[in-house]
């Protein structure tokens, strides 16, 4: 259930065995929109009908504010209107995995199943997914990384490397200039095979039991109630909303919880929906005293350049340069990300703003704080509650404001002086930590990284185990970013996939 990152790999290396038949069910509709395959136009489908539009309760620590989470409401789900940066995380972070007793998860054993998906373009990387170099970038994004030599730090072809630490232009998954999603590197190859058959505009509402045995899957299925059997298990890859979500409302979840809302308890399992992490993000703004910047992309010229070469401003990602560095040369591996984006990328792309500018912004990649996400009512059709507690931990407020401090330092040195206008946000006058610290409560957003709810380990609330079955019942697994017992320091949609295809070779036996 669910065609995102995950639900699309495993559509297709599991119906690579003629003998396995998968029903895929995705509660969104198709990905033949023009706009899913322009690069540039990504937060363009934010608020649409691709995107679940999800909003968090009230965030204590940024200004009670009800922040906006997009998912991807559609076939390759996130993978369809995200930013396209390919990015695993450091060895460290399944390292971490590992030594929690998740056997067979460090990096030396993940390492394979992300090669097994990456088709670097110009390699001999045999893998469907297209991962490529950017084909238009900026000199703001040059800027930045000349900035970042000068402060004594790495410049770096590529952070998937053996070094992390460092600046440099991202990889993307893009073929031709254009989207590489999970539905167009996984899927779409596969549909044609007879033992798979795919369902759009079909929500999952319960998943079925015969005493503690998943069997199969009830859904509404564009207006018509349904239910389909399965002959051997169910895989559940609907995300860190959707998977707990799914499970609660089909009597496995904390029991006090499941009680209040009247639905029968199947599994006390009081780890569903905990241990929830996301990337939080604030950027400093300035407008730009040349016409570098992406404000003019969007014309006839460049839509034909796009259309029939694959380039020109179209091809950005917009988050076109990163960093990855560390808060205190007392940290062992970076636990920053800096994202240099040459457009007025505020309010994740939804505020118009006039003229040139360009935005560096921060990144905690290990927050300590954590969340959780529960039901509001039995109805599946009712958004779940998200509520992160961003920045409830004291050391996740630090270590941004360091990142803030740092951003202002790169842009207010020389490499930026032929581009550098006014600081639009926070401004001048939000000067020292005090300043940068109201401007991060008013301005930070999500990243768009949820990852742990449903997290793997073997105590008492872990959720799945190290071969990802939901524990205390059998014939079930979930598949997707939820099983992270810990978020990784880089892009979440690369370790997705990965987690996918060690699920697909698990199921198969290999």
């Amino acid at each position: 259930m669910g065609a995102g990152s995950a639900g699309c790999v495993l559509a297709n290396r599991l119906t690579e065995d003629p003998q396995t038949r998968v029903l895929l069910l995705e509660a969104g509709g198709g990905d033949r929109n023009l706009r899913l395959r322009i690069p540039a136009a990504f937060s363009k489908l934010f608020k649409t009908d691709v995107d679940w539009n999800y909003r968090t309760q009230p965030e204590p620590q940024l200004g009670n504010r009800e922040l906006y989470w997009p998912r991807g409401k559609t076939l390759g789900g996130s993978s369809s209107i995200n930013a396209m940066i390919y990015a695993r995380g450091q060895p460290a972070d399944y390292n971490f995995w590992r030594s929690l007793g998740n056997i067979g998860w460090g990096f030396d054993d993940v390492l394979p199943y992300f090669t097994r998906a990456e088709g670097y373009v110009g390699s001999s990387a045999p893998g469907p997914l297209s991962i490529d170099r950017l084909r238009f970038t900026t000199p703001i994004g040059q800027a930045f990384i000349e900035a970042g030599a000068r402060a004594g730090f790495a410049t770096l072809d590529n952070f998937n490397g053996p070094a992390q630490e460092g600046f440099g232009f991202f990889h993307v998954t893009q073929r031709n200039g254009r989207r590489e999603s999970t539905a167009t590197a996984y899927l779409a190859p596969a549909r044609r095979r007879p033992n798979l058959m795919v369902l759009t505009r079909a929500h999952a509402t319960k998943i079925l039991f015969d005493g503690a045995r998943a069997v199969g899957v009830a859904y509404q299925h564009r207006g018509t109630t349904a239910s389909a059997r399965a002959d051997a298990e169910v895989l559940l890859a609907c995300g860190a909303i959707g998977s707990p979500q799914l499970l609660m409302l089909s009597g496995v979840g904390p029991k006090d919880h499941l009680r209040d809302l009247a639905i029968p308890v199947l599994m006390d399992a009081p780890g569903v929906g905990q241990n929830l992490q996301d990337h939080l993000v604030c950027g400093i703004a300035f407008t730009c005293r040349e016409p570098v910047t992406l404000a003019g992309a969007e014309t006839i010229g460049n839509l034909l350049r796009w259309v029939g070469w694959g380039r020109g401003p179209l091809s950005s990602n917009v988050a076109e340069a990163g960093a990855f560095i560390r808060s205190s040369p007392a940290i062992a591996t970076p636990d920053l990300e800096l994202i240099c984006a040459p457009t007025w990328f505020v309010d994740h792309g939804l505020t118009p703003m006039d003229g040139h500018g360009f935005v560096l912004a921060a990144i905690l990649l290990r927050p300590e704080s954590r969340g959780v996400v529960r039901l509001t009512t039995s109805d599946p059709f009712q958004p779940a509650a998200i509520a992160p507690n961003y920045l409830t931990a004291d050391g996740d407020i630090k270590r941004l404001l360091h990142g803030l401090a740092f951003s202002r330092e790169l842009v207010r040195g020389p490499s930026f002086d032929r581009y550098r206008g006014e600081e639009v946000l926070p401004g001048p006058t939000a000067s020292g930590a005090e300043g940068l610290l109201d401007h991060l409560r008013r301005r930070a957003e999500t990243l768009y990284h949820p990852v742990g709810t449903c997290r793997m380990g073997n105590d008492a609330e872990a959720v799945v185990d190290s071969a990802l079955r939901v524990r205390g019942v059998d014939g079930l697994r979930v598949i997707d970013a939820s099983i992270m017992p810990r978020i990784i320091s880089g892009h979440t949609n690369a370790p997705t996939i990965m987690i996918a295809e060690k699920a697909a070779a698990l199921l198969r036996g290999g």
